[in-house]
């Protein structure tokens, strides 16, 4: 049976939680300690990031928790992509529902990983939501509330692209985050955008674990060849330019799009490939550089 930590139980006399803030009404007050009564069982909270959609946020993402997962780790993925969750088709799970109990959403588990998606609310794959800025907070703050996460070791978010009201909402609401992510590719249009997510970071007090460099050239299926399709270099550039780690480069790999089409993750499936050492040694500097930060703390 799990540990169950509460407000009202916890030692740790520093906690924001602890007392009722000047202004606060009573509902706020309740609100937050319950919030922090679930963030304070889950010991590591790293945010994936990106400038824009398309770049494979979703795709680090899943293979991040996943591969802490395989290494018997406690592990929660949220994806708070309102607009775009893929983390559903990634893992194989579109046909999935959501139990509720008296004490909250009881997330999707697949193994000893436990994954929320706003996918798995909608009826139909295809509807669109259509939610002003208040609603879509009001899910944020709903999925770490009130979903049952329980004792973790990791908890991965899947954010929403952009550096808008939805990443400055979870960035606020998950205290302390150990870092963030941040996801680009090769082409000038998108690198350039990893600036202002690097500079939202440290506005909003979040630490940069590193940068990566998404479709960083095309791995040929034959003979293995990676061929540069774009410029390349952006990645790194940007990431010594605002003086952040850069953690790697990930080819286009068409096992990578079939393993993600098709529910079937990537660095399970593929581990021994190229492009899956590859993503292997990206995935062990986030975790090194997340301990790291910690210690330094």
């Amino acid at each position: 049976m799990e540990s169950r930590k509460t407000c009202d139980s916890c030692g740790d006399s520093s906690c924001t939680a602890k007392n009722q803030q000047q202004n606060e009404s009573k509902e706020a007050y309740a609100d937050r300690r319950r919030l922090q009564a679930r963030l304070c069982r889950i010991q590591h909270k790293i945010v994936v990031l990106s400038g824009k959609g398309g770049v494979g946020k979703s795709t680090v993402a899943v293979n991040l928790a996943t591969a802490l997962a395989l290494n018997g780790l406690r592990v929660g993925l949220l994806d708070v992509d309102i607009h775009g969750p893929s983390v559903p088709t990634m893992l194989g799970l579109e046909n999935e529902s959501l139990q509720g109990t008296d004490g909250g959403l009881i997330p999707v588990e697949r193994g000893n990983m436990k994954i929320m998606s706003i996918g798995f609310l909608l009826k139909n794959s295809d509807d669109a939501i259509i939610w002003r800025g208040p609603m879509k907070m009001g899910v944020i703050k709903q999925f770490l509330a009130d979903v049952e996460w329980g004792d973790l070791d990791y908890l991965i978010v899947d954010a929403p692209p952009g550096t808008g009201d939805e990443p400055l909402s979870l960035c606020q609401l998950i205290q302390p985050l150990d870092g963030a992510v941040i996801v680009t590719t090769p082409q000038k249009v998108a690198a350039v955008d990893v600036r202002k997510s690097i500079s939202f970071c440290r506005q909003v007090n979040v630490p940069v674990l590193g940068v990566v460099e998404n479709m960083s050239g095309f791995v040929c299926p034959k003979c293995g060849e990676i061929t540069q399709i774009f410029p390349v270099g952006a990645g790194s550039k940007i990431a010594v330019d605002m003086k952040v780690p850069f953690l790697g480069a990930i080819p286009m790999d068409p096992a990578l799009a079939q393993s993600g089409d098709s529910g079937k993750v990537f660095i399970y499936h593929f581990s021994e490939t190229p492009t899956g050492k590859i993503m292997q040694e990206i995935i062990d500097q986030i975790t090194d550089t997340d301990k790291t930060n910690k210690l330094n703390s």
